[in-house]
């Protein structure tokens, strides 16, 4: 089965990401499309086994594999977790809606780790274009700022809200280079202070909710393999396969 085909036929959550999801759209915003797949139970039972994510088949478009989404968001991967709280929600069947619901499960104190360590990465890179070029990437430090008040506000709330809201000009004004960086930069600072405050008092728990994630899963895998038609290729290859070793 190509990889095209499981995004095409076996989607079950599909968003927009990026500047239109966070409420940073202008005239001139590419549309950043993510999504999750559930690959069919009977091609996990090759040797080879479907990927755990694709690129496209559209320009600007990404999906994963369930089971490779659910891991990643169980690590309070910040791309994942977004992914998961987009307000611009395409395309959801059963299956996506019950991933919907559990968006809660996946949320940690591990979050303040991982947003942490993402944006130290980020932050590396403007600083560096600040020693080569004198001034960073003012888009990229738009999105930091960003990221780095999602995490905050995570941390505080125990809820997840990525769209900007109230702060969309702000921002914008940052991406504009209207701002100095050294105003920036104590922005940035001011933010991970309040992170490492709001860890200590968070509602979250100390961890994501296992369990629940993997039931949920187990429950869709046994579904998948149920549903399984005999006549399917990748079923009849998988027999096939077993029948030949036989004889």
């Amino acid at each position: 089965m190509h990889p095209e085909t499981l995004v095409r036929d076996h989607t079950i959550y599909a968003c927009v990401m990026g500047s239109r999801a966070f409420g940073l759209a202008t005239e001139d915003s590419d549309t950043d499309r993510r999504g999750v797949f559930l690959a069919p139970a009977p091609l996990f039972w090759r040797f080879e086994k479907p990927p755990t994510h694709v690129e496209g088949p559209a320009e600007e478009q990404f999906g994963w594999e369930l089971e490779r989404f659910c891991e990643l968001a169980l690590r309070a991967n910040p791309n994942i977790l977004e992914c998961l709280h987009s307000p611009l929600v395409e395309y959801a069947d059963a299956t996506g809606r019950e991933l919907l619901a559990l968006r809660g499960a996946f949320l940690s104190r591990r979050a303040h780790g991982t947003f942490t360590r993402y944006a130290h990465g980020q932050r590396r890179k403007l600083d560096a274009d600040v020693r080569t070029h004198g001034a960073p990437r003012w888009k990229h430090a738009m999105h930091l700022l960003r990221l780095l008040t999602s995490a905050r506000d995570l941390l505080r709330t125990g809820v997840l809200t990525i769209d900007v809201g109230e702060a969309r000009e702000s921002l914008l004004a940052v991406k504009r280079g209207e701002v100095p960086w050294p105003e920036v930069d104590a922005r940035m600072a001011r933010l991970v202070e309040e992170s490492e405050r709001a860890v200590r008092r968070s509602p979250l728990p100390d961890e994501p909710d296992r369990r629940r994630v993997e039931d949920f899963l187990v429950r869709v895998r046994r579904a998948s393999a149920l549903r399984a038609d005999p006549h399917d290729e990748a079923v009849r290859g998988v027999v096939g396969g077993r029948d030949a070793g036989q004889r």
